[in-house]
C-alpha cells in the first residue's frame, strides 16, 4: 500500500513513541534546515527570547537573528557527558522565553542523552512554561553505551517540536527532505494556534522535491537493518580511532569518547603552544601547514575548543590526526 510521505514518516517515528502520531502531526520540509527555520519563525514575537545550547549548531543563531529572537545560551557540561545545565536554564528563562533547543545525538559534541536526563529536561521546560525544540537529525546514529531516546517520548509532559531528516541516517545528504513534527498528545500546540501558524508558514514556502517525497516510503520500509548496523559500526570504529589518536596529541584534551553523531569536541591547551593565539589561529595555521581542516570552537560557541569530525575514511582520519600531532609538536613550547 502506498502511503502519503508524511504518513510514512509518522509511522516510522511511531516505532519509538509510547503513543501514535498521525500524518497531520508531520510537516515535510526542505531538509532539517527548513524545519529549524519554520520552528523559530512561528515562535518569534516582539520581545521574545529563546534558549540555545553552547556549544551548538550555528544555523540556529543565524535564523534567530533573522526572526528577531533574542538568544540566551545555556552551557553543556563536558564533565557530565555534555549534559544540559538545567540550573542555568532556570536562571535564564523568564516570562518572554518561548522555547529551548536540545540537540540529541549531539552536534558538535558527539553526546547521547539518557532517558533520565531527557525526562529532567522535559520537566524543567514544563516548570518554566516553555516548549522543547528537539533536533534529532542524527537520530539512531549511536554507537556507545546509550541508546537513542526521542524527546517526543516526553510529549505528555511538555509540547515538543521534533526536527529530523533522512540525510544522516540513510546517508543521502543531497536528498532534501526533512520534517517538523508536533509531538504533543495533549493538543496544547493546537489550542494555542501554533499548529495553524506552522501550516500557514508552510503554505507559502517551497516543498521538498516531489520525486524524493514519492520515494520516502520505499526508503524507510525497504532499507535493511544490516545497512544501519554497518554505518554504526563504521562510525564507532572511526570514533574509537579518533579518540585514541587524540589522546596522543599533547596540545588538546578530549573530555569524552563520542557516542553518537559524527563529531567530537576537544579543548585546546594554549599553555602548551608557543606561537598560537587562539582556536582560530590554530585552525588557520594547521590548514596552511598541514592541509588539515578542523573547525574552531568559536564557530559553535566555545572559544579555544575545536570540533573534529571523524566521519571520513579511516586512513584519512589517521593521517589527519598524525599531522595535527606533528603540528602541535612543532609549535609546542620548548622545554
Amino acid at each position: 500500500m502506498h502511503l502519503a510521505p508524511n504518513r510514512a514518516v509518522a509511522e516510522y517515528l511511531n516505532r519509538d513513541l509510547p503513543y501514535k502520531l498521525s500524518e497531520d502531526d508531520v510537516y515535510l520540509t526542505l531538509g532539517c534546515l527548513q524545519a529549524i527555520e519554520v520552528a523559530l519563525t512561528v515562535l518569534a514575537r516582539p520581545g521574545a527570547n529563546i534558549l540555545f545550547p553552547r556549544p551548538g549548531f550555528p544555523y540556529y543563531e543565524s535564523r534567530a537573528a533573522v526572526c528577531g529572537l533574542e538568544v540566551r545560551h545555556f552551557d553543556l557540561v563536558p564533565e557530565r557527558g555534555w549534559e544540559v545545565d538545567l540550573e542555568a536554564i532556570e536562571s535564564l528563562a523568564d516570562k518572554n522565553t518561548v522555547a529551548m533547543v536540545v540537540v540529541n545525538p549531539g552536534n558538535p559534541c558527539g553526546c547521547v542523552y539518557s532517558y533520565e536526563h531527557l525526562k529532567k529536561v522535559a520537566e524543567t521546560a514544563k516548570k518554566l512554561g516553555i516548549l522543547v525544540i528537539a533536533d534529532e537529525v542524527y537520530a539512531h546514529l549511536t554507537f556507545g553505551s546509550k541508546q537513542f531516546v526521542p524527546m517526543g517520548v516526553f510529549g505528555s509532559i511538555v509540547p515538543v517540536l521534533t526536527l529530523g531528516s533522512i540525510s544522516k541516517r540513510w546517508i543521502v545528504p543531497g536528498w532534501r527532505l526533512g520534517w517538523l513534527v508536533t509531538t504533543d498528545p495533549n493538543g496544547i500546540l493546537l489550542k494555542t494556534g501554533m499548529v495553524d501558524t506552522i501550516k500557514g508558514y508552510l503554505d507559502i514556502s517551497s516543498d521538498p522535491p516531489t520525486v524524493i517525497q514519492g520515494g520516502v516510503q520505499q526508503l524507510i520500509e525497504n532499507t535493511k537493518e544490516d545497512f544501519f548496523l554497518k554505518i554504526k559500526s563504521l562510525l564507532k570504529k572511526a570514533a574509537d580511532t579518533g579518540y585514541d589518536r587524540l589522546q596522543d596529541i599533547p596540545c588538546v584534551t578530549c573530555p569524552m569518547k563520542p557516542e553518537g553523531s559524527m563529531f567530537v569536541m576537544v579543548k585546546l591547551n594554549l599553555s602548551k603552544l608557543d606561537d598560537i593565539e587562539d582556536d582560530v589561529d590554530f585552525c588557520v595555521k594547521l590548514a596552511r601547514e598541514e592541509s588539515v581542516i578542523v573547525l574552531p570552537g568559536i564557530a559553535v560557541g566555545l572559544k579555544n575548543w575545536l570540533r573534529v569530525t571523524f566521519a571520513i575514511e579511516p586512513s584519512a582520519l589517521e593521517d589527519g590526526l598524525d599531522r595535527m600531532k606533528a603540528f602541535c609538536k612543532r609549535h609546542g613550547k620548548k622545554q
